[in-house]
């Protein structure tokens, strides 16, 4: 399980690549120590992290950026790398917290794409947000909560969720 945040959590000062590689980490076998001292037997799973991170990048459709440091993305696709971040780490529950806060709708419409890639790919999603158009194109399964009592829950129409 790996989640996000409401507000962007990224390391500001790291390029895209190794904000993703920051997520890829938690595979890592090699030790601290080890990693601090450059040892040879932290190359090979050093190169692994980077190609997987690119791999990420590139299914997000970032990966042009990928030297580029996180704080002079726009904010949409600041959003767009502390997914990639989340995916890194192989979740099978993705949390997503108000993905679409502050997005534009040409954005808002990217990431609702983007959620159900996700989605397709076998990661199960728990979505948290306001924007009930995007939450009802994407969502199988819909359970609105206030103050921590669920008041209702729906199944969105598949043609809504499809487009047709």
């Amino acid at each position: 399980m790996v989640r996000t945040f409401q507000h962007i959590r990224l390391f500001p000062k790291m390029t895209v690549l190794e904000n993703i590689m920051v997520g890829r980490h938690v595979h890592s076998r090699a030790g601290f120590l080890a990693g601090m001292l450059n040892l040879p037997s932290t190359w090979g799973e050093e190169r692994r992290i980077r190609e997987k991170s690119f791999e990420i990048m590139e299914m997000l459709g970032i990966a042009a950026h990928a030297g580029t440091e996180a704080i002079s993305l726009a904010y949409g696709q600041q959003r767009v790398v502390e997914i990639g971040r989340a995916l890194a780490c192989e979740p099978k529950l993705l949390l997503l917290d108000e993905p679409a806060a502050g997005l534009n709708m040409r954005e808002t419409n990217e990431m609702g794409g983007l959620i159900s890639r996700i989605r397709d790919m076998g990661v199960t999603v728990l979505l948290v947000e306001h924007d009930m158009s995007l939450v009802m194109k994407i969502s199988d399964e819909v359970v609105v909560v206030s103050y921590g009592e669920k008041i209702a829950r729906t199944v969105p129409s598949r043609s809504r969720r499809t487009g047709r």
